[in-house]
């Protein structure tokens, strides 16, 4: 007995231990499951790792995102690569979307669809693109308008009027023709890094701004990066916007209309990828 009671108590006392960790940790899984992961999309962000299988549109309909509409050149980063498409492949890239039935919406149609339950057409898609480079209105709006097809462009308004940058002009054009245009921040920096004068500067004043250039509400946000965090979501809000669009993981069940997806369309892609990713987000 003298040797066996140390035991049976040293096996009571690891046994509470191991199952207290095991506990912790459980609890530690499921708040990180239930917050966003920051790090983890930064993390995917810088180095290239983009996992198409844990991007869902909500409600199944993909939104596209674009940036550069340029020559690649063999030298190129994967970055660089990863955020440009070639003129002609754009072009193909768009004749095959509406060769294969594929409307295009716009935010406004999405949002009263979400909110009011208002009928879409059959296969619905969005287009978008980021930074508001001038080949997106050169090349890119060009291109579209051969297949009747709209764009919502997210505007980074401290380049407006800049070298390869689209003027007041141009965004105006857009907004006449019936484009969407939306905010990209001012300079580009990341939401979650913002403090309290930030958020003035970032998001009223370019959307007063781009109100005044197309003389109509600007009620998108497309987030810097792509990151987000849950109480930038609310101030997004907070601040007039309807919707906001990221580009890595999942919308956020708690905050859909503030965490919407998109699927960013590389340089590597062939038509027969993008189609089949953007098949595969319809079907999820």
């Amino acid at each position: 007995m003298f040797y066996f009671f140390p035991t049976y108590k040293w096996i009571l006392i690891n046994g509470f231990f191991l199952f207290f960790v095991d506990y912790s940790t459980n609890l530690k899984k499921e708040k990180k499951v239930a917050e966003t992961n920051i790090q983890d999309i930064e993390w995917i962000a810088k180095n290239n790792c983009i996992n198409h299988s844990k991007i869902l549109p909500i409600k199944n309909i993909p939104v596209l995102c674009y940036h550069a509409i340029r020559k690649i050149s063999k030298t190129d980063s994967p970055k660089k690569k990863t955020y440009s498409v070639t003129p002609e492949a754009f072009a193909l890239q768009m004749k095959a979307l509406a060769e294969n039935g594929y409307k295009t919406i716009s935010p406004d149609q999405l949002y009263e669809h979400w909110t009011k339950n208002k009928p879409l057409p059959d296969k619905p898609i969005i287009i978008t693109f980021d930074d508001g480079r001038k080949e997106q209105f050169t090349i890119g709006a060009t291109i579209m308008e051969h297949y009747h097809f709209k764009g919502v462009f997210f505007i980074m308004t401290i380049s407006i009027g800049k070298k390869n940058y689209m003027t007041k002009e141009d965004i105006k054009i857009l907004s006449l023709k019936g484009h969407t245009i939306g905010v990209h921040s001012w300079d580009h920096q990341k939401i979650t890094q913002y403090k309290k004068e930030d958020w003035n500067l970032q998001l009223d004043k370019p959307k007063k701004r781009l109100e005044n250039i197309i003389e109509k509400p600007i009620d998108y946000f497309a987030y810097p990066f792509g990151i987000w965090s849950l109480s930038a979501a609310d101030s997004i809000k907070k601040h007039g916007y309807k919707m906001a669009f990221i580009v890595y993981g999942k919308s956020n069940p708690t905050k859909p209309y503030y965490t919407v997806p998109r699927i960013i369309v590389q340089s590597t892609y062939s038509i027969k990828d993008l189609l089949d990713i953007i098949k595969n987000k319809t079907q999820s």
